[in-house]
């Protein structure tokens, strides 16, 4: 995969740089640019970037992270400089200590819920840049590290508040070192989703949260004070995380009814992403409990298990999520529960016999971007 994840969608920084407010479209066009010379770059040198990882240590890997968090001073010279290390002493930073905590969160999560170690299951470190920019609005995984936006102060905060933001990037790399899901049309949209019951449910463990206690929003936090909304996107109910005059509506569908056909954004990655989101929630929300267990195992062994293609389609992957839960649980309940959440986003699983040419799944009505 080398492709630039970001957690805020190009159209909504589009539809921010058309403000007739200097202070909320300025940053939004700065982003927007350095957000497509970042793609640019991580596209040509994708195959070199993933080499260039840092090397996981040596021997059985550690049940400890190796946190290191950099300070990118307002440039854009990454990594920047370091400002702390694993078990250094805490900064007054507020931002490199909310990233110190989210890494340690992800790993802890990914160890204890997963017995994976790291992002690449062998204990790799885990990098992060802080204070990238000025007023840049977003925050990314560049196949090698995360970075950190301060945001515009207008219409978003400091990209390192909300823990589920910092677990959906550093997701991007556990995809990468598994499924490896192409980015673009619906194995792209299924990578953004990925990543973001990930994300969600990373926040959960960290707080204790049960499925009914949680809020099942990415981002919560992240907007501004006066702007309409909640966060980024709503697992529970897409298409409502937000509406503002300047942000627009979220336009996330929850069914194949909504699915989106358009060119912009990699083929609608972080829009389509709803429908396998929304697919998680009902089915988390079915089983009760803590959703990180078995809702969540089905996902990690789905992601994991080897059986997914590159270029899966929502159809592909239903019927991967709905193997693994037979594989682990038979039959019962769990099984019943994962094809019936398919069922209610409009998905329907490619048949079992995996024969090369089947036909698959495809939007119901879709609409133009």
């Amino acid at each position: 995969m080398d492709a630039f994840c970001t957690i805020v969608p190009p159209h909504v920084l589009d539809k921010l740089a058309q403000a007739p407010d200097p202070a909320v479209s300025e940053p939004a066009r700065r982003t927007l640019e350095t957000d497509a010379r970042e793609r640019t770059r991580r596209r040509l040198n994708g195959v070199r970037a993933l080499a260039a990882q840092p090397a996981a240590p040596a021997g059985n890997p550690s049940d400890q992270p190796e946190r290191t968090v950099y300070d990118a001073k307002h440039g854009d010279a990454l990594p920047g400089r370091k400002v702390r290390d694993e078990g250094g002493k805490a900064t007054k930073d507020e931002s490199v200590g909310r990233a110190y905590d989210a890494l340690g969160a992800t790993f802890e999560t990914y160890l204890k819920a997963y017995a994976r170690h790291s992002i690449d299951g062998r204990g790799l470190p885990l990098v992060a840049s802080v204070h990238y920019l000025k007023g840049y609005n977003n925050a990314f995984w560049n196949g090698q590290q995360m970075v950190f936006g301060d945001g515009d102060g207008e219409i978003f905060l400091d990209f390192t508040l909300p823990l589920d933001v910092i677990g959906h990037e550093l997701t991007h790399g556990v995809t990468q070192y598994s499924a490896n899901l192409d980015y673009f049309g619906q194995p792209g949209a299924l990578n953004e989703s990925v990543s973001d019951v990930f994300g969600s449910l990373i926040k959960q463990f960290t707080l204790g949260q049960s499925a009914d206690q949680a809020d099942w929003l990415i981002g919560a936090g992240l907007l501004a004070p006066g702007v309409h909304g909640e966060a980024l996107r709503s697992m529970k109910a897409p298409g409502t995380a937000y509406d503002d005059p300047r942000l627009g509506k979220d336009p996330q569908p929850a069914t194949m009814d909504g699915y989106v056909t358009t060119s912009q954004d990699d083929g609608g990655v972080h829009l389509n992403s709803g429908i396998p989101n929304h697919a998680f929630y009902l089915l988390a929300a079915e089983l009760g409990g803590n959703a990180w267990e078995t809702a969540g195992q089905i996902w990690y062994d789905t992601l994991t298990g080897g059986s997914l293609s590159h270029s899966a389609q929502f159809a592909d992957f239903a019927a991967a999520t709905a193997a693994a839960a037979k594989a682990r649980y038979g039959e019962g309940a769990q099984y019943q529960a994962v094809l019936s959440s398919w069922q209610q986003v409009g998905v329907t699983p490619t048949p079992a016999t995996g024969a090369a040419g089947l036909p698959r799944q495809q939007p119901g009505q879709p609409q133009k971007a």
